[in-house]
């Protein structure tokens, strides 16, 4: 049962029975008080009557009419509460008259017996003229009983009031407290479903509130999350369609002709070994030139669409060569900018899928660097850093530039997007810190394993 609660009347529940084990304790407690009370409030009263009579009957010998007087004595005392003066011998001896409110305001027969059962009585001897007497004093402890019982009742009234009440403010405070907490799941479960436009008003606790900004936050970078991965993978799409176009056209128009030429020449060489007369030698080495041309030609067509698909170089001479063919081409073509570069890690030991990565990820820090920033000085660094586990390194890499920065509603390329979902697939981090100093690329790529 307990587990199927809200938290909400979990907190109901514990402090309904809080409430009522405080009231029930301090209704046992004045129960388990009342039994001593009314022993010392019988024993008080009976002292204090017998000391009474003893103080008053030497008078009564002076008196014209002793009997008279101490009959009206008798009659006086018995006014009193919680006590009752009888001479011994009359009727009703020790009984005390009641009325309809004395039997209303009775406590209960198992209270009575708890508490007080029996009545007591002390005689106390007395001489008038000579003549020994008795007056009786009785103990009604009843009175006490029912003040006591009072007392219990009204406090068990007044404090069930006050209870129920501080329960019922508390449910409230509670529940206005706790309210959010509906929200948040409503919200929880459209963003669960896809609708990362989903929001949830901060309100309640500090705590609750802060939960509430922090969904928020969640929503809106989940949202741009899955904003980019599908503007990624139009763009891949769309790049992949690109590519192959050019590589058609590419082969289409350069790649046909040349072998269109390289078939002319070989049928050029077919019918001079077909005729009967011992062919020229200036024919055949004219056709022979011509088709080692066309074979360098088809080689640096080759190198160059391999380039496009695979840095070359990158696996026969390693990365940290590869990278230095990238950054002298990119001196060379831009001289006006200042490159210093710091390049450390060891040759192929980051693994061949990791090393790829590093290039990418310095090439298209570089492109953008100075196609975007304006930039007079860019510094690239990669070397090596310890790994998050302690059984493989990874790659630091960092490119800084001094240009103008990224204003503050930029989005990332497609390029560094597509470096960024590249370098989480392998474990790594890539961030992009821009300022007023420049832009600073740092990405962490963990070593793999050799492709």
């Amino acid at each position: 049962m307990w587990q199927k609660l809200s938290l909400r009347g979990r907190i109901n529940l514990l402090l309904a029975l809080g409430l009522t084990l405080g009231l029930a304790i301090n209704i046992a407690r004045l129960v388990v008080e009342a039994a001593p009370r009314v022993r010392a409030e019988d024993q008080s009263v009976i002292r204090l009557a017998r000391e009474f009579v003893e103080t008053i009957v030497p008078s009564l010998n002076e008196a014209p009419d002793p009997d008279a007087r101490l009959n009206q004595i008798v009659r006086d005392l018995s006014r009193l509460r919680h006590v009752s003066i009888t001479r011994q011998g009359d009727a009703a001896m020790g009984e005390r008259p009641g009325n309809g409110d004395d039997a209303a305001r009775s406590p209960p027969a198992w209270f009575i017996a708890l508490v007080h059962p029996a009545t007591t009585t002390v005689s106390v001897p007395i001489t008038i003229h000579g003549k020994p007497q008795s007056l009786l004093i009785t103990s009604h402890p009843n009175d006490e009983t029912a003040e006591i019982w009072d007392g219990i009742v009204t406090q068990l009234a007044v404090g069930s009031t006050l209870a129920i009440a501080l329960f019922l403010v508390t449910m409230m405070v509670v529940g206005r407290a706790l309210a959010p907490l509906q929200a948040l799941s409503q919200t929880m479960a459209n963003i669960e479903a896809g609708q990362y436009g989903a929001r949830v008003e901060p309100g309640g606790a500090p705590e609750l509130a802060a939960i509430c900004a922090k969904l928020n936050h969640l929503a809106g970078t989940l949202g741009e999350a899955v904003e980019d991965k599908r503007r990624l993978a139009e763009r891949t799409v769309s790049l992949q369609d690109v590519e192959r176009k050019e590589i058609a056209r590419e082969l289409h128009d350069e790649f046909g002709p040349y072998l269109f030429t390289l078939r002319a020449h070989t049928g050029a060489l077919m019918r001079l070994s077909e005729d009967g007369r011992a062919p020229a030698v200036d024919a055949l080495r004219k056709h022979a030139a011509a088709i080692m041309e066309q074979i360098n030609a088809l080689q640096q067509f080759n190198r160059r669409i391999l380039e496009k698909l695979r840095p070359v170089g990158l696996a026969e001479l390693g990365l940290r060569e590869a990278l230095g063919v990238l950054l002298r081409l990119w001196r060379e073509s831009r001289p006006d900018v200042t490159i210093d570069a710091n390049i450390a890690c060891a040759p192929g030991g980051t693994g061949d899928v990791a090393d790829l990565t590093v290039y990418r990820i310095v090439q298209e820090a570089l492109t953008n660097a100075f196609r975007h920033a304006d930039a007079t000085s860019v510094s690239v660094t990669v070397e090596q850093a310890a790994g998050t586990d302690g059984n493989r390194g990874s790659a630091l890499v960092r490119v800084s530039d001094n240009g103008r920065g990224l204003a503050p509603d930029h989005k990332l390329g497609f390029g560094l997007i597509g470096m960024r979902e590249r370098i989480l697939a392998l474990g790594g981090t890539l961030n992009v810190v821009s300022g007023n100093g420049g832009v600073t690329v740092e990405a962490v790529v963990p070593h793999g394993s050799h492709a």
